[in-house]
């Protein structure tokens, strides 16, 4: 992995920005669910393609061995990080019913990693 650290922080800001904009339109939620659920997905593949632009820059070969770390790190740190408040405080959900509503969701990040290591080892041939 090129930077641990640097995949670590990127990895928070990709669970941050989404929970960010989650509380804000979070009144959605009750008087538009469809809408609130078609937004997250959104911000949440497009908070990981800037990212994983950002984390590939400095990326100079195994491309495809970075994405597959990348998505294994950014998964998880996301989903710990979400647990930690759904599972305590006001929301709390168990464990299978946050995965079947939120925690799924963030399986888009590893193939959004997985493909840019992919498409990169590609176009350096």
């Amino acid at each position: 992995m090129k930077s641990f650290k640097k995949a670590l922080l990127l990895g928070f800001l990709v669970w941050l920005i989404p929970f960010v904009v989650a509380f804000i339109i979070y009144p959605l939620k009750d008087c538009n669910p469809p809408l609130f659920e078609s937004i997250m997905p959104v911000v949440i593949s497009l908070v990981a393609v800037f990212f994983a632009i950002i984390y590939f820059k400095k990326v100079d070969d195994h491309f495809v061995m970075e994405g597959v770390q990348l998505g294994i790190i950014w998964f998880p740190v996301c989903i710990i990080l979400d647990l930690l408040l759904f599972m305590r405080g006001p929301m709390e959900m168990t464990f299978l019913a946050y995965m079947a509503d939120i925690g799924l969701t963030y399986l888009m990040i590893p193939v959004i990693t997985c493909g840019f290591g992919k498409l990169i080892a590609i176009k350096m041939k």
